[in-house]
């Protein structure tokens, strides 16, 4: 009999499921009874969805303990995956309401400790202890981890907790797996990325005006949106292009069209954008933070430079926008390390099956 696993994220969906994520759910069903918390709207008997709302993640976190009960007694799920730490804290409270005997496995995706001092307003700085000592409580009261990176790992063993599993998380690639085009003489490089603090656009957007001053025709390609909006605005006056939003078949262009993607962020679990980039053929240049040096190896397949060294990271845009062998000969390794980090919907499903099956054979700590 397959284990019943009840998973527990802040994902918002749109149900029904596209064709990628309707793959990867279908997988995980063939290997266990599964249902679903999460935010969104639309109807799957597998999908417990929280309808957004004002304030939407406070109201989501505040109401997710007494949505997981009410999952719990009627599921009853041998396992409850939680999709970060703070998840899991809210998973933890609602084992007690319930009386629940579930199992919880805590996921670290990113580094828990720039979730205040990262995102949004900068007023949010002022719930970095209550919102470390809530990441504390998930991660020390869950029966098992899963890490997404060499970096979350060493954050769960920092904390004297041993992950039953590492391996990122599933990503429909799909749009990305074209045949390879050449790296372009263009000297064009993309930054994807929420417009967020913890992105550095700030220290990008101090770079970039470094970059334009040494080589005029270099061009810079931004795609996102979020509170920096101001940031991407000047730039864009300053002559870079601005997408708010791609699809995925419009970012592989956008990547094809690029010589580099930059990734200057404070911190990452495993960028997925960075995943894409290898799977185009381009390389990386990137902040020595977070998951990033899991997958870039300087000199190798991308650059690394300090976060925060915006001098240090124009002289490595300047390079790749005035060097086409550099970027062919980094791309090329990017796109041959790319397998290492892709997964089919059938393996990812395998590798948390096996997290479950860790998890019950350990049993409650």
């Amino acid at each position: 009999m397959n284990p019943r696993v009840l998973f527990v994220g802040r994902t918002r969906y749109r149900l029904p499921l596209g064709p990628g994520l309707a793959r990867k759910w279908d997988a995980l069903s063939e290997l266990m009874e599964v249902r679903v918390v999460a935010s969104g709207a639309g109807r799957d008997p597998r999908f417990h969805l929280v309808p957004p709302r004002p304030l939407d993640g406070p109201s989501f976190y505040t109401a997710l303990p007494w949505v997981v009960a009410v999952e719990l007694r009627s599921f009853r799920p041998d396992v409850v995956i939680a999709e970060s730490v703070f998840e899991a804290a809210a998973v933890e409270v609602a084992v007690r309401l319930a009386r629940s005997r579930a199992l919880v496995v805590a996921e670290v995706h990113g580094d828990w400790r720039v979730w205040s001092s990262h995102y949004g307003s900068r007023a949010r700085t002022l719930l970095r202890p209550a919102s470390n000592a809530v990441a504390a409580f998930g991660v020390d009261h869950a029966d098992a981890h899963r890490a997404v990176s060499g970096f979350t790992a060493s954050m769960l063993e920092s904390r004297g907790r041993t992950p039953v599993g590492v391996f990122t998380t599933y990503s429909d690639l799909t749009a990305f797996g074209e045949p390879l085009v050449p790296v372009p003489e263009e000297p064009c490089v993309l930054f994807v990325g929420v417009l967020e603090r913890y992105k550095n656009v700030e220290g990008l957007a101090a770079a970039w005006r470094l970059v334009a001053k040494a080589v005029p025709g270099a061009e810079l390609h931004l795609v996102g949106q979020g509170t920096l909006t101001e940031v991407a605005e000047g730039l864009s006056r300053a002559g870079a292009s601005w997408d708010r939003r791609l699809e995925p078949p419009e970012l592989a262009r956008a990547l094809d069209e690029a010589r580099a993607l930059v990734l200057p962020s404070a911190s990452e679990g495993l960028p997925r954008v960075a995943i894409e980039a290898f799977a185009r053929g381009r390389a990386v240049i990137g902040t020595r933070a977070g998951g990033i040096p899991d997958i870039v190896e300087n000199e190798v397949n991308g650059l690394l430079i300090e976060f925060g060294d915006a001098a240090g990271l124009a002289h490595a845009i300047e390079r790749i926008v005035t060097d086409h062998e550099l970027a062919v000969r980094l791309g090329a390794a990017a796109g041959d390390a790319s397998a290492r980090w892709v997964s089919t919907p059938e393996e990812y499903a395998g590798r948390v099956r096996a997290v479950v099956d860790a998890t019950m054979a350990k049993g409650r700590r």
